[in-house]
């Protein structure tokens, strides 16, 4: 009885004394989160119920990737299911052996064994990917392999102390208990004290290996075990990838974007906490895919590890517990981390090999940049520049694949564009290639600064047919949106020349805005000129308002994406805007074209990200090609929503790529393994880049770069009446 009593107060003083440390290390972290701009949670928590659950018990996200995701599925539910045993054995040990009165005590029993043993299965599993099979997506280190040594550490101090308790109480073998039967099986010599001794160690150490796993866990990645249901939750409800507005005209605003950590939300702060350092982001990020200095996933912990640092120094309390255990609080004068010379350097990119992508050197220059600097606090720390270097955020290509894959929600790309925001507006910095096309787009509203009053010349190519203005034909059904690249772009002209074609074929009543059409601002404000975006976007707007535009279509996913889902923040209401492709099969569905000529073609498709990641159009441009007879199409391995990036998104079609390999040659090595024809295409950005990577590797003579309206165009005029494109 005595010891029953002395171990009941060791257990609470032990059990109380991890619990403080815990909710310490998770109320500092709160503190620091504390520090970013408010966040309206009232408003983002409206996460659908059903959306939610199938994430986080469903796992979806995860499921992405079938090896692993099915691994987790096991340990998440798992450890679910041992909560339950972990109480039934400290019920054991505080009433020396009994049993919790549950009904079906032995099943209970068998399942505890069975997921015991299938958690161990797991973590093995896990191990093997980590080390054994390599994925370079995975961290290597003592970090990473912690976790696996806690569970494992919990999973045989459950089994020793069941078998022992069973030698202890005499307990014969049981079909319901096979694992921990067979090791009693073992001891079955050891006296019923000795066994005694042996069960409350291995209960001891189950204890403390689960607080000393508990008070780690908000210290480490394993902090979104808590924070990731959190993040999901409160994730924005509005439309992926939406940009939020910039009040320009808060005169009591210090600053534009963010140049300091407290400038991100204290929503984006969640993200990092939320962070699971799976590499799942880096995986497929075109950047880090191709030699950039780019890395999604350590975009994110580089963002937390300053949070942290910085946070500790500015309210002195330091993150990690117990605080005898460390030399001193994070931020303190004894250094903080920072990005290195490596910089200077680059990514060493492995040009002469026979590789199509390679994430390695971007995570090796990564891990050899990011350093803890003595000398320096964190509260001297730049976050422009010593924690994030221009060159990473110039690199994004904003394509949202990262977004995609992130199985806890988090939302990189409007990180990015918000240090681009500091950059333009408050430093004035930006590379020379995006300067200089903001700058014609300024003076004449086009990148290429041709003149604006060319912009409605391409009209003039198209023999025998009449693109009306709205003046010349204010009753028109359809605004054609025709974008800077359908205007001015040599070969986007004849998209829009195709484009017309078929509707004039359809009979669809459409007009142009002529020259009075004005940029549609998506590259300035992914570049983060978020003043010359709202200029041509309230231009625009009182254009549409001027003539009545009820609906809207556009050959471009970027034009098509800005004008759907970020102009009604600046007034543009009752519009309906459509992309091509989604007008192009609703016409070909209903009949209104009909695709009769055989193209014997062999077509892969590449997804424009603007159009699928972010506006889900995936099926429609699909549709049209499928009516075309002839056509034979092909997918590629990354296709649909973890389709590569053409590497012209995010403004990075107007500047040149400095390191590592080109985005676009990549994706088209990707669309060579189908071995196609055609190349197809929906978005003249992606259309220029296809076109450019079939010529870089010369074979534009055996493989062509179309758009699916040009495709159109052949099936329902004939290849012999369809402006077929030539090269230039």
């Amino acid at each position: 009885m005595m010891w029953q009593i002395v171990n009941a107060l060791l257990f609470v003083a032990v059990t109380g004394y991890g619990v403080l440390l815990f909710g310490k290390a998770v109320y500092r972290r709160y503190l620091y989160m504390k520090l970013g701009q408010p966040a309206d949670f009232r408003r983002q928590g409206r996460e659908k119920p059903g959306a939610f659950m199938a994430e986080i018990f469903g796992q979806t996200k995860l499921l992405k990737d079938r090896k692993s995701g099915v691994m987790h599925l096991v340990i998440f539910y798992g450890f679910i299911i041992l909560q339950f045993g972990a109480l039934e054995l400290i019920f054991k040990g505080l009433t020396g052996g009994k049993n919790l009165p549950i009904p079906g005590y032995d099943a209970f029993s068998l399942l505890q064994e069975a997921t015991v043993f299938s958690i161990l299965i797991a973590m093995g599993y896990a191990a093997f990917r980590r080390y054994a099979e390599k994925l370079p997506r995975l961290k290597k280190g003592w970090k990473p392999s912690l976790v696996l040594f806690f569970i494992l550490g919990l999973m045989l101090s459950v089994l020793l102390s069941l078998a022992f308790e069973r030698v202890w109480l005499g307990h014969p073998a049981s079909a319901y208990a096979p694992i921990s039967s067979a090791i009693a099986a073992s001891f079955v010599g050891l006296s019923a004290g000795a066994a005694k001794a042996a069960f409350y160690a291995g209960w001891w150490l189950h204890l403390l290996i689960l607080l000393a796993f508990l008070v780690y866990v908000p210290q480490s990645k394993h902090f979104h075990i808590m924070t990731a249901p959190v993040n999901i939750w409160f994730r924005r409800q509005e439309q992926v990838g939406r940009l939020k507005k910039l009040d320009l005209e808060n005169e009591e605003a210090e600053s534009f974007g963010v140049g300091r950590i407290e400038d991100f939300t204290q929503k984006q702060m969640l993200d990092f906490y939320a962070c699971v350092e799976c590499g799942r982001c880096t995986n497929v990020c075109p950047a880090s895919n191709t030699g950039k200095t780019l890395s999604p996933m350590h975009l994110i912990v580089k963002l937390r590890d300053h949070l942290v640092e910085k946070g500790a120094a500015v309210t002195s309390k330091s993150p990690w517990v117990p605080e005898f255990a460390f030399t001193g609080p994070a931020g303190s004068s004894a250094g903080a981390h920072m990005m290195t010379a490596m910089d200077d350097q680059g990514v060493g990119w492995r040009a002469g090999d026979d590789v199509v992508t390679d994430i390695r050197p971007t995570l090796q220059w990564q891990q050899a940049s990011w350093k803890t600097q003595t000398g320096k606090s964190a509260t001297e720390v730049e976050l422009i520049g010593d924690v994030m270097t221009e060159d990473e955020i110039w690199s994004c290509t904003t394509c949202r694949n990262c977004e995609d894959q992130c199985p806890v929600g988090n939302e990189h790309v409007d990180k990015i564009v918000d240090l681009r925001r500091h950059l333009v507006l408050m430093q004035g910095s930006m590379p020379h290639e995006g300067q200089r096309a903001m700058q014609n787009i300024e003076r004449q509203g086009n990148p290429w600064g041709l003149s604006r009053s060319d912009r409605s010349k391409w009209t003039g190519e198209i023999e025998g047919l009449a693109v009306p203005t709205v003046k010349e034909n204010p009753a028109f059904d359809y605004l054609f949106f025709v974008g800077s690249m359908g205007s001015y772009d040599l070969r986007s002209r004849k998209v829009s020349r195709a484009f017309v074609r078929l509707l004039h074929e359809a009979g669809v009543s459409f007009a142009i805005l002529g020259n009075e059409e004005k940029n549609s601002g998506d590259t300035p404000r992914r570049l983060g000129n978020e003043m010359l975006f709202q200029q041509l976007c309230a231009e625009n707007i009182a254009a549409f308002e001027k003539y009545g535009v009820k609906r809207i279509v556009t050959a471009c996913p970027h034009t098509f994406n800005t004008l759907k889902h970020e102009y009604p923040d600046f007034g543009l209401e009752g519009v309906e805007v459509q992309h091509h492709s989604e007008l192009l099969d609703e016409l070909v569905r209903t009949g209104r074209l009909k695709p009769q000529h055989e193209l014997k073609e062999r077509v892969t498709y590449h997804d424009s990200c603007y159009l699928g990641r972010y506006n889900n159009v995936y099926d429609q441009p699909r549709s049209v090609l499928r009516a075309i007879p002839g056509v034979e199409l092909v997918e590629m391995e990354r296709t649909r929503e973890n389709g590569m990036c053409c590497g012209a998104g995010g403004g990075m079609m107007w500047m040149e790529e400095t390191s590592g390999k080109r985005v676009n040659a990549a994706r088209t090595e990707q669309a060579l393994r189908t071995n196609p024809t055609v190349i197809s295409s929906a978005c003249p950005y992606c259309l220029t880049m296809m076109e450019d990577g079939t010529k870089m590797k010369e074979i534009e003579s055996r493989v062509k770069a179309r758009d699916i309206a040009e495709l159109l165009e052949q099936a329902v005029f004939g290849s012999g009446n369809a402006q077929i494109p030539t090269t230039h």
